[in-house]
């Protein structure tokens, strides 16, 4: 099962991917569509996934447990 650390993990690699997609390094960017649906995929994998903490730390809105960012 996927759990919390998984999930942060994954949209760490995922913001990272797009800022380096913004820096001209990579291409494919992930868009909101696509997080949206990764979202609901990982809501079905794990009861307990939090699915707007997560947008909101990938949109960079909180930390990665919720709160303030550092």
């Amino acid at each position: 099962m996927l759990t919390k650390k998984h999930f942060i993990a994954l949209a760490s690699f995922i913001r990272e991917h797009n800022r380096m997609v913004e820096a001209g390094s990579e291409s494919g960017k992930f868009e909101p569509a696509h997080i949206f649906a990764l979202a609901d995929f990982l809501r079905m994998e794990n009861p307990q996934f939090k699915r707007e903490r997560w947008i909101g730390y990938f949109r960079g809105e909180c930390g990665p447990n919720g709160g303030e960012i550092k």
